[in-house]
C-alpha cells in the first residue's frame, strides 16, 4: 500500500514507518519538525516538511494515498493545561483539515495515534476500552475529541479507522528511539541521569497503594507497538471504527524501572522523592482482551529489562547528538 505517515519525523511515527518499510508498503512521511529530528525519518521513505494541515492536505489531494497513519500532535501534558489553545488548534483543527482532505480524495483507511490518557483516573483496572473516559486535561481532552470524529466519519462517510490508545512507549528499534529537546517520559529521563546529562531523577509519589509506593504503568515496547499499527491497517474495516487499547497488561513501578536501569547500565542512579504530581493515578494498566482478540496482536517484548537495554543502546549511540536537560 501507498501509505501517508503524519509525524513520521517523531519517535512513534518513525519506527512505525520503519516497519511499514520492512513490510513492502510506500510511505511518505510528513513532519514540520517542530518536535520531531529529520534523522528520525527512516531511509526509503519520502519525507516532505511541512504541517498536516497545509503540506500534509495538499498530500492527500494531490496522491492516491490508501490510507494514513496520523501521528502528528502536541503531546505534553503539562503544556497543554497552561496553554490548551495550542491542543485544540493542534490536535482537533488540523486533524479535521486531515479528514477532510481524506474524505475528498476518497483515502480509505486511518489509523490514529490516540492515548490512555484519555481514561484519566481510570476507576478499576486493566483498564478496558470501555471504560469511562474522563481526561483530566487538555492533552487526553483534544485526542478524545479526535476519536469522537473519526467515529462520525467512519458512519457518515465509510472511512475505515482505528484509533490504537497507547499506554507507556518505550524502547528503540532499528536505530531510532526517543530524542526529544524536552523529555517527560520516565525510561530515557532515568537513562539520561546515569548518563550524568541530569543530577537526579524525580520519583514523584512514594505513599501510593502499591507493593513499593510509587506509581506503577503499563511499558509497551516501540516494536510491538509498530506491529500494532501492520496489523490494524490488515483489519481495517470500512464504515468500522474500531477502538483499542495497547498495553503489555501488566504494569512497573517507578522504583522497578529505576532499579532496571541501574541493572542495564551497571550505574548507580540518583533519585530524589517528591510529592505527587495532581492527577497522577497510582496505577495505570491496559487490558490488551481487545487488542489480541480483534487484530490477533500480542507483545513479544515484554520483558523491563530488554526494553530499558534497547532504550540504552540507542541513547548511548546518540553521543554529541543527545538532547539533555543541560543543553
Amino acid at each position: 500500500m501507498k501509505l501517508l505517515v503524519t509525524g513520521g519525523a517523531g519517535y512513534v511515527g518513525g519506527v512505525c514507518a520503519q516497519v511499514l518499510l520492512e513490510d513492502g508498503h510506500e510511505v511518505v512521511v510528513v513532519d514540520d519538525l517542530s518536535t520531531g529530528n529529520a534523522d528520525g525519518v527512516p531511509a526509503g521513505a519520502k519525507f516532505v516538511e511541512g504541517d498536516i494541515a497545509t503540506a500534509g492536505v495538499e498530500l492527500v489531494a494531490a496522491e492516491s494515498f490508501d490510507g494514513v497513519l496520523h501521528f502528528a500532535a502536541q503531546s505534553l501534558v503539562g503544556e497543554s493545561v497552561v496553554a490548551p489553545e495550542k491542543y485544540w488548534h493542534g490536535n482537533v483543527v488540523k486533524t479535521l483539515a486531515l479528514l477532510e482532505a481524506m474524505r475528498a480524495a476518497g483515502t480509505p483507511r486511518l489509523v490514529f495515534s490516540s492515548t490512555a490518557a484519555v481514561y484519566g483516573e481510570p476507576e478499576q483496572v486493566p483498564i478496558v476500552e470501555d471504560a469511562a473516559k474522563q481526561p483530566t486535561n487538555p492533552y487526553g481532552a483534544s485526542k478524545l475529541s479526535i476519536d469522537y470524529a473519526i467515529t462520525s466519519y467512519a458512519t457518515a462517510h465509510g472511512l475505515a479507522a482505528t484509533s490504537l490508545r497507547y499506554f507507556n512507549v518505550a524502547g528503540a528499534y532499528a536505530g531510532l528511539g526517543e530524542n526529544r529537546v524536552v523529555e517527560t517520559h520516565l525510561i530515557p529521563l532515568v537513562l539520561q541521569t546515569a548518563l550524568g546529562q541530569r543530577e537526579s531523577i524525580s520519583v514523584f509519589g512514594t505513599d501510593y497503594p502499591t507493593p513499593d509506593g510509587t506509581a506503577v504503568r503499563d511499558y509497551i515496547h516501540i516494536r510491538d507497538l509498530a506491529q500494532a499499527h501492520l496489523l490494524a491497517l490488515a483489519k481495517s474495516q470500512p464504515g468500522t471504527h474500531r477502538i483499542v487499547n495497547l498495553g503489555s497488561g501488566t504494569g512497573f513501578s517507578v522504583r522497578e524501572v529505576i532499579t532496571a536501569c541501574e541493572r542495564v547500565t551497571g550505574l548507580p542512579i540518583n533519585t530524589v522523592d517528591a510529592e505527587r504530581r495532581a492527577g497522577d493515578p497510582a496505577v495505570l494498566v491496559a487490558s490488551s482482551e481487545r487488542a489480541t482478540a480483534e487484530l490477533g496482536w500480542r507483545p513479544e517484548h515484554t520483558d523491563l529489562d530488554e526494553i530499558v537495554s534497547d532504550a540504552w543502546k540507542f541513547l548511548r549511540s546518540l553521543g554529541d547528538r543527545a538532547h539533555s536537560a543541560r543543553r
